[in-house]
């Protein structure tokens, strides 16, 4: 069971092409951004859908995944952990940011897309 303690897996849509950063060592960096869609009923018997947005996280070669086979709107399914960290704004305000780190990716749905 300690492999579940943070383990995360989602199944969504990418809402904009992957934001890959070059380091100077070589390294990448992929930002991505994910959405992922849930069906209700609701008291008026309308079908809703809700949306959550995730931000996910890839190095290395993950990241040359997203970076050569991910486009925006393909469905994927990501597993990874959940990661937190703390930094400044320009106003000198700290904020704090959870993303996932993904450490597997499967594409989905159509090749075309």
């Amino acid at each position: 069971m300690n492999n579940l303690r943070n383990k995360v897996q989602l199944i969504g849509n990418l809402g904009q092409a992957p934001e890959i950063v070059s380091f100077e060592n070589g390294n990448k960096l992929a930002k991505i951004s994910l959405a992922t869609n849930e069906f209700y009923t609701n008291a008026s018997g309308e079908k809703v859908q809700e949306t959550q947005w995730h931000s996910l996280i890839a190095w290395g070669k993950q990241a040359d995944i997203f970076e050569k086979y991910v486009k925006k709107g393909q469905e994927i399914a990501v597993e990874g952990k959940l990661i937190t960290r703390s930094f400044e704004t320009k106003e000198g305000e700290k904020r704090y940011r959870t993303e996932v780190q993904v450490s597997e990716i499967l594409m989905l749905g159509n090749k075309e897309a």
